[in-house]
Formats: C-alpha cells, sequence, structure tokens
C-alpha cells in the first residue's frame, strides 16, 4: 500500500510539473508590446516621447519598419537612429504632421532577441491621454497592427495601440503651487523676524533715552 501510495504521488508531481513548464513555455509576455512613453507627458508642452519596439517573429524574422499615427502634430522631430531612416508624412497647408515611418537599412532589423527604441520631439496635444496607433513589419512579410482600444472591462486587447497618459500639467501645478506657498511662508517668516528685529531695536533706544535723562 505504502509503495502504491508513494508511486501515486510522484506520478501526480509529474504531472504538475509538467503542467507548470508547459504554461511557461506557452504563456505570452505581457510586455512584449510596442510601447510609448514620455519624460514630461504635459499637455500642449514639448516633450521627448519614445517608443518601445521589441522583436516578436516566431520564424526569426526582423522588424524591419516601423510606422506611428500621430493625431496631426504641429511640431515633430525625429532622433537619429543608426541603421535607420525616418520618413514624415506632412500636410503643408496645415503646417502639421500625421506619421512618422522609421525604415532600416537593407541587412539590418530588430531580431526576436533585441529591443529599439524610436524617440521624436513633439509638442504634445490637449487632453489627458494621446494614442499613436502603430504599425510594425517585418522582413518576412509579416505586418502586425497595434492599434487596439482597452477593452470594455478594462483589459488589454491581444494587440493595443501605445497610449500616453498626459499627467506631467497637474504635476507641475502642484509643484508650482508647493512652490508658490513655500516662498509666501519664507516671505512671512522673513517680515516676522524683521519686525521682531525692530522691536527690539526700539526697546533698545528707549532704554538709551531713558538712562541719558536720568544722568542729565
Amino acid at each position: 500500500m505504502r509503495t502504491t501510495a508513494r508511486a501515486a504521488s510522484r506520478a501526480l508531481i509529474a504531472v504538475a510539473g509538467s503542467t507548470v513548464c508547459i504554461g511557461l513555455l506557452t504563456a505570452p509576455s505581457a510586455s512584449a508590446h510596442v510601447r510609448v512613453e514620455s519624460d514630461n507627458p504635459s499637455p500642449g508642452q514639448t516633450a521627448v516621447v519614445t517608443f518601445r519596439v521589441p522583436g516578436e517573429s516566431d520564424t526569426g524574422a526582423l522588424t524591419t519598419q516601423l510606422k506611428v499615427d500621430l493625431p496631426d502634430l504641429t511640431s515633430v522631430r525625429t532622433e537619429v537612429v543608426a541603421g535607420w531612416t525616418a520618413r514624415l508624412d506632412r500636410d503643408v497647408a496645415a503646417g502639421t504632421v500625421s506619421a512618422v515611418t522609421w525604415s532600416a537599412a537593407p541587412g539590418t532589423g530588430i531580431s526576436p532577441d533585441q529591443f529599439a527604441l524610436f524617440r521624436m520631439s513633439v509638442k504634445l496635444p490637449e487632453g489627458d491621454d494621446v494614442s499613436f496607433p502603430a504599425t510594425q513589419t517585418y522582413s518576412d512579410g509579416t505586418v502586425v497592427h497595434w492599434d487596439q482600444q482597452a477593452l470594455p472591462d478594462g483589459g488589454e486587447p491581444e494587440y493595443p495601440a501605445p497610449v500616453l497618459t498626459l499627467t506631467g500639467a497637474e504635476t507641475a501645478t502642484a509643484d508650482e503651487h508647493s512652490a508658490t506657498v513655500a516662498q509666501a511662508q519664507s516671505t512671512d517668516n522673513a517680515a516676522r523676524w524683521l519686525a521682531g528685529g525692530a522691536l527690539i531695536l526700539a526697546a533698545f533706544a528707549v532704554v538709551g533715552t531713558v538712562l541719558s535723562r536720568r544722568r542729565s
């Protein structure tokens, strides 16, 4: 009986271990998407926006092109990326840019075990957030559209569009308010010290006057 129980326990452990391994091998990476972030995400302000692009090809193909759609921004400048060229889709009449496309030089690209950063300086629009739908093209012709919005329950879709939350303005306002309060407190303290000093000097003057009159 003991032998049978031990054998059954070992079998269950082996099955459980195999299930965990299979789960780890097949579980998708939640972070393996095109992401966007900024150093100063303030509405209406100029900021550097960074796109993090991982290689995700199951066949070993290289990412050779990235196109990012923009909400008709008025000021866009791309950072120089070695081995890549950037093209801006401009509306000259309107003075806006609707998209940026980065293309890799022949024989180069982002492999499945790499990622690349693409930066641009832009004037952000007003609002709470801004979406940057992206299109990732591979050397084998595969095209992935990162343009899906958040699910109704708030969950993340399979191919989410990169979204930048604009919060810098609120932070800046809070910082400015704190600085104003601190300056006001400092000014008030200085005024109190000056008033106190003036009172002390006046007291010494009164005492000096009284003593002088007594001597006379």
